[in-house]
């Protein structure tokens, strides 16, 4: 691992964002809800592993548009270079024409829109392929959905409403044939059929569950809930307003809760009361045996021993100084919002969201390497050769990668409107986007 090169980092280009975004989205929110007064109410995974040269298939990288509501698809590794594109919202009208004919829908759908999605629709934020690449399946946030886009004709081939109004991360079983998401306004995760759409399972969370992971060769099903994101009282000491915080653990045959863990106990233990206990992105070892995740407002990273049940390690990152020490303009309480490990186990890549910068860290010493300036990085995963780390630029709308041996930028390609999550998957060899892609 090279020595660690802390260049000053300057200001990235993006976005402007309104510092009372959360406000008017409590304030849109109310107003919806008012106008509903006495009217009708409704109620990480292992990547996936697609061998490239499989007969029939390419393996490729899904990019997810989170306001374009579209996904690019890109070359695996090397130059990243774009596929294709799909849009993933085809039914966006008759959706939207649901959602303004009912006040509660409403409400929320404008809460995504003022609240996580920074004023904009969210149209989508997880994907995953089937493992034949016939089709994509894609969670919708404002539209409160998974949906199953088939690959050839663009179509919708299933629609799985989740439970409350808004859906959000997902994870795929190993074996490829089930999807979990997080539905994040019911505390609850649904576990879908990824061929069908059919529910097979579900089960309660903490408050806003977030990440998924299955575990142990597909045998449990992570989720950590991350509380609620969209307030401005965001002060240490108001950090008990955010709520039930905690990662469950369930067996993914009966769905039954087998294990919970609440990281303020952890944090408690080893002197860091300051720190939130809202788990964010996480990367597992390759045995299993140490979770390394993130926290909302932290600029670093924690080591967590499964086995003995404790924080084992703490890393401060390196602090742009550029970056706005107001919390309540950090995109959903986020600091540090992306990670990866390498398949060798020996470092992880660090997407520094609002310090603007990725940078890949020595898993032995838990110390930063170079710093690569990036624009609101959000996401990090493996490229399909496992000699990069590849981040989406949420602010600059590219996705980039990164040599895990040398911690240099290797290639960057523009996508869409704010990448966001950025997945390994499968399309047929000849694919090409379909008609409105």
């Amino acid at each position: 691992m090279p020595a660690p090169v802390r260049p000053a980092l300057s200001p990235v280009r993006r976005r402007p964002r309104s510092r009372s975004l959360t406000r008017r989205a409590l304030l849109a929110v109310c107003a919806a809800l008012a106008l509903a007064a006495g009217g009708p109410a409704t109620a990480g995974a292992a990547p996936q592993t697609a061998a490239a040269g499989a007969s029939g298939l390419r393996e490729v990288l899904f990019v997810g548009n989170n306001w374009d509501g579209t996904a690019d698809v890109v070359e695996s590794s090397g130059a990243l270079a774009r596929i294709g594109r799909i849009d993933v919202v085809p039914d966006k009208d008759q959706r939207l024409a649901e959602i303004y004919l009912n006040p509660v829908k409403l409400a929320y759908f404008l809460g995504v829109r003022l609240g996580p999605g920074e004023g904009h629709d969210q149209f989508v934020d997880d994907m995953y392929s089937t493992p034949d690449g016939s089709a994509v399946v894609v969670s919708r946030p404002s539209f409160a959905d998974v949906v199953s886009i088939d690959l050839a004709t663009g179509r919708t081939n299933w629609r799985f409403p989740v439970s409350g109004y808004r859906s959000d991360h997902m994870a795929l079983s190993p074996d490829g044939t089930r999807v979990a998401v997080s539905a994040s306004t019911s505390n609850t995760v649904h576990v879908l059929d990824i061929r069908t759409g059919r529910q097979v399972g579900s089960f309660r969370t903490g408050d806003k569950p977030h990440e998924n992971v299955f575990t142990d060769g597909g045998t449990r099903i992570w989720n950590m809930a991350i509380g609620e994101v969209t307030t401005a009282l965001d002060a240490p000491w108001l950090d008990w307003t955010k709520g039930d915080r905690h990662i469950t653990v369930v067996d993914a045959q009966t769905f039954r809760e087998v294990r919970t863990i609440d990281m303020r106990d952890r944090l408690d233990a080893i002197g860091r009361k300051d720190l939130s206990d809202a788990v964010r992105p996480v990367a597992f070892s390759p045995d299993g045996s140490m979770l390394y995740f993130q926290v909302s407002f932290f600029n670093g990273l924690l080591e967590y021993d499964v086995a003995a049940d404790r924080i084992t390690r703490v890393t401060d990152l390196p602090a742009n100084p550029a970056t706005d020490p107001d919390r309540t303009t950090w995109v959903n309480d986020s600091r540090h919002h992306g990670l990866a490990m390498s398949p060798d186990g020996t470092r992880l890549c660090v997407a520094g969201t609002m310090d603007d910068y990725a940078t890949v860290v020595d898993r032995s010493t838990l110390k930063a390497g170079r710093l690569v300036a990036a624009s609101k990085p959000y996401w990090a995963t493996v490229s399909g050769d496992g000699a990069s780390c590849v981040i989406s630029e949420s602010g600059a709308d590219r996705i980039t990668a990164i040599d895990f041996a040398t911690g240099r930028k290797v290639a960057s390609t523009p996508v869409g409107d704010h990448p966001q999550r950025v997945r390994l998957g499968r399309v047929a060899a000849g694919w090409t986007s379909p008609a409105g892609g």
